[in-house]
């Protein structure tokens, strides 16, 4: 259990504290190669110091675009031990994607690397003033202190992933994310000797989380950057993790290398789920796959960090759930006419927390909709966040998330999450993976599309005749399109803008190369295999 008994007073000082504690402990694993939190202190203060020297000031946008590792993380750490506020880049991102984060949020300075520059197609048009990392993270310099940030106490900016279009700078406080980190090391009682397994960009507030959990802990973080799920697995087993954290393509991917159920990670003793719905066929194998482990599932928003969770003694009783409230968090229930729901009543999650963001980067008008004060008993009000999330809270008190506002599915007069087709879909046995996309129809109001990887041996003939018999007709699929692969975002996450994109470049051409109709004249098959193309598939 973690014992820390002095809160740190910004983002930065949970590496200062652990090294003048602990200096001598292995903050990072990667490739074979340990960097003691001495040593990463030493490289933050080299950049915090080169940064202030070239006139970085508290409050100051500092972006970081960095291959993940020991270098990505000093650079964040002397970020904000320049009192800069930070901004970390997916280092997977295309020079399009990085202009944009670094024009929106008015970055002075981008730390990055020529090696990483020069994998991209051509040079970056940006006024930031652009810094090689490895050369001013050479000294060690463990006099230098953090300075304090700007005035608003800002420490960071995610921008999200864009999965529902152009991505948004959320903007956090010191004490918000140190509220975050602390409040996930104590549900999930992480220990003080953790090795916690690092699979996720920290461009995401996901894989952020897993860095900050190891700095606040005073444990290591076990960085792998394969992205064969049978390596990972092997890494996992070779390097002793005790924590494991994946979004549900990355679990579905595990579950589909014999390697992961064949035996125990015997070191293994946390799971955690997020980022995503998980169908409960999929937390069933992933229970008898490492059954040792306790599993959490998880739901988040940016805005928020973590919103809810399910506590491992529940989810083999109800694999659906989200959970409940994170310690410290209220939740409520809102309908359309902004009255609270009763048990069983669909309506949108309403968030109120210490943990919540400040809002969005320069854009008032977007932060007003979203970041609301609502008005409670007694005339006390609070500020709270309108996730754009629906679900329902049975009478347990138990949260199911049923889609995304702008996702639900409104088809032969229903209002259908796209959730709980898949959920359906994965139950046939027959597919590793799916993702549910729509396209309009003058009848339905929206055609269900299913895209899927077929497990070996699946059947797309038996998968039709389950969707047939297992689903109602206004939640049966039009098409059912196989797939050799899905389209993913560089956090993980299955991308809806391809797919969509994909099925209106097809739709203009005609439609399907090549479909075999079955014996239901509502549901086709396409086997164009092929379809998603090599630049278009992220995996």
């Amino acid at each position: 259990m973690n014992t820390r008994s002095v809160r740190p007073r910004t983002v930065a000082d949970l590496l200062w504290d652990v090294s003048a504690a602990a200096g001598d402990r292995p903050a990072i694993v990667m490739s074979g190669e340990t960097t003691t939190y001495n040593d990463l202190r030493g490289r933050a203060s080299s950049v915090a110091a080169a940064l202030v020297d070239r006139g970085v000031k508290s409050g100051d946008r500092v972006a970081i675009l960095a291959e993940r590792g020991p270098e990505a993380v000093a650079a964040y750490f002397g970020a904000i031990a320049a009192g800069a506020v930070a901004i970390v880049v997916n280092e997977r991102s295309r020079p399009r994607q990085i202009e944009y984060v670094l024009r929106r949020s008015t970055a002075r300075v981008l730390l990055t690397s020529q090696a990483l520059l020069a994998e991209h197609p051509r040079v970056l048009e940006t006024d930031a003033d652009v810094i090689d990392i490895e050369t001013i993270a050479t000294e060690r310099n463990l006099e230098w202190s953090p300075r304090p940030p700007g005035e608003r106490g800002i420490a960071q900016i995610i921008f999200t992933s864009g999965s529902t279009g152009l991505p948004k700078g959320v903007v956090f406080s010191h004490r918000a994310m140190l509220s975050a980190i602390e409040m996930v090391v104590g549900y999930l009682e992480l220990g003080n000797d953790e090795r916690i397994f690092s699979l996720l960009p920290f461009s995401s507030v996901y894989g952020l989380n897993q860095l900050l959990c190891a700095m606040w802990t005073k444990s290591t973080l076990v960085i792998s950057i394969s992205s064969l799920a049978a390596k990972i697995v092997a890494e996992a087993r070779e390097q002793r993790v005790t924590v494991i954290a994946g979004v549900p393509p990355l679990w579905l991917q595990l579950l589909a290398t014999p390697t992961f159920g064949a035996q125990r990670i015997e070191s293994l003793r946390l799971l955690q789920s997020a980022g995503g719905h998980l169908p409960a066929d999929a937390v069933r194998q992933l229970r008898a796959a490492q059954p040792h482990a306790r599993l959490f599932l998880q739901y988040g928003m940016t805005e928020t960090f973590r919103s809810t969770f399910l506590a491992p003694h529940e989810v083999d009783l109800h694999p659906n759930s989200m959970g409940r409230e994170v310690p410290g968090a209220s939740i409520w229930i809102v309908g359309d006419d902004g009255e609270l729901c009763a048990p069983g009543e669909i309506g949108e999650l309403v968030f109120a927390g210490p943990t919540m963001a400040e809002g969005y980067w320069e854009d008032e008008e977007l932060t007003a909709a979203t970041f609301r004060v609502s008005r409670g008993g007694a005339g006390v009000t609070r500020r709270v966040v309108h996730s754009g999330d629906l679900v329902r809270r049975d009478s347990e008190g138990l949260l199911y998330y049923v889609s995304r506002r702008d996702r639900m599915i409104k088809s032969l007069g229903f209002r259908i999450g796209p959730d709980e087709i898949a959920d359906v879909l994965y139950a046939s046995g027959d597919i590793l993976e799916t993702a549910i996309a729509t396209e309009p129809d003058p009848i339905r109001g929206e055609r269900i599309i299913a895209y899927v990887v077929l497990r070996p041996g699946g059947s797309s003939r038996h998968l039709e005749q389950f969707a047939r018999f297992e689903l109602p007709r206004h939640m049966q699929p039009a098409r059912i399109e196989v797939r050799e692969a899905l389209p993913r975002l560089t956090s993980g996450k299955y991308d809806m803008n391809t797919l969509r994109e994909v099925q209106v470049r097809r739709l203009c051409c005609g439609g399907p190369a090549s479909t075999e109709r079955l014996a239901s004249p509502s549901v086709a098959v396409s086997f164009e295999a092929g379809a998603v193309s090599r630049d278009i598939c992220v995996t």
